[in-house]
C-alpha cells in the first residue's frame, strides 16, 4: 500500500502538524552536510521543540553500512524507542539510507520522507524502497518499507544547482519513456526547464504509485521502473571506484536510457526514428559521460550483481516503442559493452 504523499505549497504545513503528534516519543531529523546547510533553515519552523539532528556526510560514497552505524549509534545513545519518529530530509542517499536505518532499528522505527532534490521528489522517496550500497554495488542491501508519509515541497528545489536538477530530470524522463509517450513528445518540444515543477512532480509520483501498487515487491511490473538502470547502475558503480570520476545517479541513468534504448532498437522493439528522438532529447539536457572504450567490459561486469538478475541471467527493462516498457528482457555483458561502445561514439 502506498504511503500518503503531500505535494505542493501545503506540504511543509502538513509536515509541521504531523511531527507534533503526541504519539511520537521523540523526533529525530536525519540530514546530510548539504541539507543541514541549505534545507534545515527552511524547515526549522516546522520541526517540534526538542528534536534531535543526526548529520551524515554528503555523497553516494557514504551510502554505506558504516554511515548507518553512525545513525544507529545516535538513536541508541538518545534511547530512541519504537515510538520515536525519524524524519529523513535529503536527496536519494538520505531517503534510501534513512528508510533502511529506520526499518532495521529495533525491528522498525517509524519514518517519514522529506525529499529535497528533484530526483528524490519524483522517484527515490516514493515506493518504499530503502537501501545502501555494499562492496561497490548500488543498493545491494535493502528492504521494502513504506514510510508513514512523504512530504514533497517544491520550494526546496530552490536549494539545488542546475546539475542536481538535471540529475532528477532523468527519472522524470524515464517515467515518460516507459509509460507516457504523449508527455515525452510534449516535453521534448518544450525543453526541460519550467517555472513550476509541481505538475511534473505530481505526474511522476502518480505514475510511480500506480506501478508500485500493482507490484509492491518488484516481482513483475515494478521492474519497468528500472529502465535505464541496468547499464546506469553499472556505469555509476564503476565510476565510484575511480576517484575523481564519480557521477550523479541521474547522470548515469541518463546514459543508461540511451544505452538501453539502443538495445531495444537492436532487437527491433524500438524504431530508429524513436531512438533518434530519445538520444536528441537526452543530449539536449545531459553532457555525455566520459570513459574509454577499453573500460566497457569492466563496466559491464558490474551488471552481474543487478537485483533483477535470475539464475545468472541479466534481466533488463527495454522499450517496445516510446511509452511502452517491457521487463525481464535477457541481455548479456557483451550486450551492455556493445551499448556502451555505441554511447561512447555518439
Amino acid at each position: 500500500m502506498n504511503a500518503p504523499v503531500t505535494i505542493g505549497s501545503a506540504a511543509l504545513a502538513e509536515l509541521a502538524t504531523y511531527v507534533r503528534r503526541p504519539a511520537f516519543s521523540q523526533v529525530f531529523v536525519l540530514v546530510d552536510a548539504n541539507t543541514a546547510r541549505l534545507c534545515l533553515p527552511v524547515l526549522e519552523a516546522q520541526l517540534p521543540q526538542g528534536h534531535h539532528i543526526i548529520e551524515i556526510p554528503a555523497g553516494e560514497e557514504y551510502k554505506t553500512l558504516a554511515t548507518c552505524s553512525l545513525v544507529w549509534d545516535v538513536l541508541t545513545q538518545r534511547q530512541a524507542d519504537r515510538h520515536a519518529l525519524l524524519v529523513n530530509v535529503g536527496g536519494g542517499v538520505v531517503t534510501d539510507l534513512g528508510g533502511f536505518c529506520g526499518a532495521l532499528y529495533k525491528r522498525g522505527l517509524a519514518f517519514v520522507q522529506v525529499p529535497t532534490t528533484l530526483l528524490a521528489q519524483v522517484d527515490a522517496s516514493v515506493g518504499g524502497k530503502t537501501g545502501v550500497d555494499y562492496q561497490g554495488f548500488k543498493n545491494h542491501l535493502g528492504v521494502f518499507q513504506e514510510p508513514l508519509a512523504v512530504f514533497i515541497a517544491p520550494v526546496l528545489l530552490n536549494t539545488l544547482d542546475p546539475r542536481q536538477m538535471k540529475a532528477g530530470y532523468a527519472e522524470v524522463l524515464k517515467h515518460w519513456l516507459i509509460a507516457d509517450a504523449d508527455a515525452f513528445e510534449r516535453q521534448r518540444r518544450l525543453g526541460w526547464l519550467t517555472d513550476d515543477w509541481t505538475p511534473i512532480i505530481e505526474e511522476s509520483v502518480a505514475l510511480k504509485q500506480r506501478v508500485v501498487a500493482s507490484d509492491p515487491l518488484e516481482s513483475g511490473p515494478r521492474k519497468l521502473l528500472n529502465f535505464g538502470h541496468t547499464v546506469g547502475h553499472a556505469l555509476e558503480s564503476y565510476l565510484l571506484t575511480q576517484p575523481g570520476r564519480e557521477v550523479l545517479h541521474g547522470e548515469a541513468v541518463a546514459a543508461g536510457l540511451v544505452c538501453e534504448s539502443w538495445l531495444s532498437a537492436q532487437r527491433g522493439l524500438l524504431s530508429p526514428e524513436e531512438l533518434d528522438r530519445i538520444e536528441t532529447f537526452v543530449f539536449s539536457v545531459f553532457d555525455k559521460i566520459q570513459f574509454v572504450v577499453l573500460e566497457t567490459e569492466a563496466i559491464a561486469e558490474f551488471a552481474r550483481q543487478d537485483k533483477k538478475n535470475a539464475a545468472g541471467v541479466i534481466n533488463c527493462t527495454l522499450l517496445h516503442g516510446i511509452g511502452h516498457g517491457v521487463y525481464d528482457q535477457p541481455i548479456t555483458e557483451a550486450d551492455i559493452a556493445g551499448a556502451l561502445r555505441y554511447y561512447h561514439k555518439l
